[in-house]
């Protein structure tokens, strides 16, 4: 259900400034992106699995307000990492 630790270094060094750079919104959105795209299909096998459930939209809430921190602060960057993780707002 997690991510593993090489994906998160391909993320991390992706959308981040720099090899450690895993503070920055757009980072943490990508890395949530990942962990939220992974518990979506164990829900799709396990459907009464609510306490991962409540765990997914804690997760979306999360990147959300990432998300709209990241708009407000930086509107290109923002539109480009929605564009390329694929995300519809």
């Amino acid at each position: 259900m997690s991510i593993t630790i090489e994906r998160k270094s391909e993320l991390v060094s992706k959308y981040g400034e720099g090899e450690s750079d895993t503070g920055s919104a757009s980072v943490q959105i990508a890395i949530l992106t990942e962990r939220i795209r992974n518990l979506t299909e164990h829900l799709r096998e396990h459907r009464q699995d609510f306490a991962t459930r409540r765990g997914l939209l804690k997760m979306i809430g999360r990147r959300g307000r990432l998300q709209n921190y990241l708009r407000a602060r930086d509107p290109k960057q923002y539109a480009q990492l929605i564009k390329e993780l694929e995300l519809r707002r």
